[in-house]
């Protein structure tokens, strides 16, 4: 990735456009990589690896979110199912160091949480984080604190952990509880979710592929 590029204007929160992702954003997939794992690094916490082909491929089918500004990255977040589609995870939550301070990781959260709730209207949603923000963002959505027994029990999850620096610690509580805090959405406590008709129509393509 290249570095970032100081530029002689600060970025405005108009000018940046946040959307369902698709193919055509692929472009942008090295550099989210590489600004969550520098994230990561700057704060000393762990972080699932992902892949390329695995972001390009949540793009494709319209489960991931990215911030723009321009041409430039600015934020993204992605989706992932697990246990069957009963449980549902918004994952991946960055922003560019360039773009913070102007609210875009809360737009991103709000339009991967509703493109999550519309697709999988029934799933709960989880999230397991150590940032006190996505915390509040959560909290703000109607997450509530649980256990990790109260999330799912799909091993593909689970696996996803043993990149993270943590992983020995959870391993070494059974899975009970680590660094992170455990929050779950119940779907069944909030009234349903909208996404523009765009999206919509979209989706409708994909799911009948």
């Amino acid at each position: 990735m290249e570095n970032s590029v100081m530029h002689s204007s600060e970025p405005e929160i108009d000018d940046i456009e946040v959307l369902v992702a698709d193919a055509s954003h692929e472009k942008y997939v090295d550099t989210i990589l590489h600004t969550i794992a520098e994230a990561a690094k700057d704060r000393g916490t762990g972080i699932a690896k992902r892949t390329h082909e695995y972001l390009a491929t949540k793009m494709k089918e319209a489960k991931a979110v990215i911030a723009l500004s321009g041409d430039r990255f600015a934020g993204f977040s992605y989706i992932e199912t697990w246990g069957n589609k009963q449980y549902v995870t918004t994952s991946g939550l960055i922003v560019h160091p360039d773009f913070r301070h102007l609210g875009i990781a809360k737009r991103i959260k709000d339009m991967t949480f509703t493109l999550a709730r519309t697709r999988w209207p029934h799933a709960k949603i989880f999230s397991l984080t150590s940032g006190k923000a996505v915390m509040k963002m959560n909290t703000a959505l109607g997450y509530q604190p649980v256990t990790f027994d109260d999330l799912t029990d799909d091993e593909a999850f689970w696996r996803g952990c043993e990149g993270c620096v943590n992983y020995p610690v959870l391993k070494e509580r059974n899975r009970k509880f680590c660094i992170c805090t455990a929050m779950l959405f119940d779907p069944e406590e909030h009234l349903p979710a909208k996404l523009p008709q765009e999206v919509l129509e979209r989706i409708r393509k994909i799911d009948k592929a």
